[in-house]
């Protein structure tokens, strides 16, 4: 596991996936490695298959026993025909850790954060997709300010997408992170923004989900999930912002295959809060596949 990266919710995950010593099991985002080695600990005979966008996260599963684990690098909206191609025909649980990882956001040349110059990159697979810095430089008004509105829940959407493409008409468009997150602030300084968080939290949260269509991979991932759950087998989802939680619940809700087993969402304790800042946002929820009548 990875120094800088701490699991969220472990006990709570591991405890609704209800772990099968042989069963083969999914960490949909393998990130920094907490969650996949702990439910490899609980399997004896069992299978591991973790999925991972980024290529580095080769690099922090050597150690992991070959016999048991796999890692595929690919985005977890592959799930179905990447399980199929591994012979994995059903599985008995998944647990998805959604959002980027500490270590994606601390990594400068990634241009998920403002707090260090970089270019506006933002793919969770930096060698696929078209960056941040590419994407402003082709979207519209609208389509941007729309992208912004509904992925960064900013209510100054509008007035950052006109001041993004007025830019962009001067040849002047910020091509970094420090500089797009320096317009995005002057744009809301002038209307007082008085918010807690940096201006530019907001839109960054959107032109990343945008670049990636994280939303998107993660519904099509959920239906394949539920396609290939054993009955019994658990889907745990763990959540850091209100766009992924609500498509986690309307899934196990809507799909008429699955129990849900929270009727509200398991938050971090006030100890892990104060130990791990980074799990004061998240949400936990869970559901497992129903049995068929016979």
């Amino acid at each position: 596991m990875d120094a800088g990266h701490v699991p969220v919710l472990l006990a709570e995950a591991l405890e609704y996936l209800a772990i099968r010593p042989q069963g083969t099991y999914v960490d949909a985002t393998f990130g920094g490695g907490g969650h996949a080695r702990r439910i490899l600990e609980r399997l004896s005979t069992g299978r591991l298959i973790a999925f991972d966008a980024d290529p580095q996260a080769r690099e922090r599963c050597a150690d992991f026993p070959a016999e048991r684990f796999t890692l595929v690098h690919a985005n977890f909206r592959e799930l179905g025909h990447r399980l199929d191609a591994l012979g994995a025909g059903t599985i008995d649980g998944i647990l998805y850790d959604l959002g980027v990882s500490s270590m994606q956001l601390d990594a400068a040349e990634r241009g998920m954060s403002f707090r260090e110059e970089a270019t506006l990159d933002m793919r969770l697979d930096p060698t696929t997709g078209p960056t941040a810095a590419e994407m402003l430089g082709a979207l519209g008004e609208a389509e941007l300010a729309q992208i912004i509105f509904e992925y960064g829940q900013e209510r100054a959407a509008r007035r950052i997408a006109r001041a993004i493409v007025r830019r962009r008409e001067e040849g002047r468009l910020p091509l970094t992170t420090t500089g797009l997150a320096a317009l995005i602030a002057g744009v809301l300084h002038r209307y007082g923004h008085r918010e807690r968080i940096h201006p530019a939290t907001r839109t960054f949260q959107a032109l990343r989900i945008a670049v990636n269509d994280e939303l998107g991979a993660l519904r099509e991932s959920l239906v394949a999930a539920t396609d290939r759950i054993v009955e019994g087998g658990r889907i745990v989802a763990i959540s850091f912002h209100s766009l992924e939680d609500k498509i986690v619940k309307e899934h196990f809700r809507s799909d008429r295959r699955l129990e849900v087993l929270t009727r509200k969402p398991v938050t971090p304790s006030e100890a892990e809060r104060q130990a791990n800042p980074r799990a004061r946002s998240s949400k936990l929820r869970a559901a497992r596949k129903r049995e068929e009548p016979s």
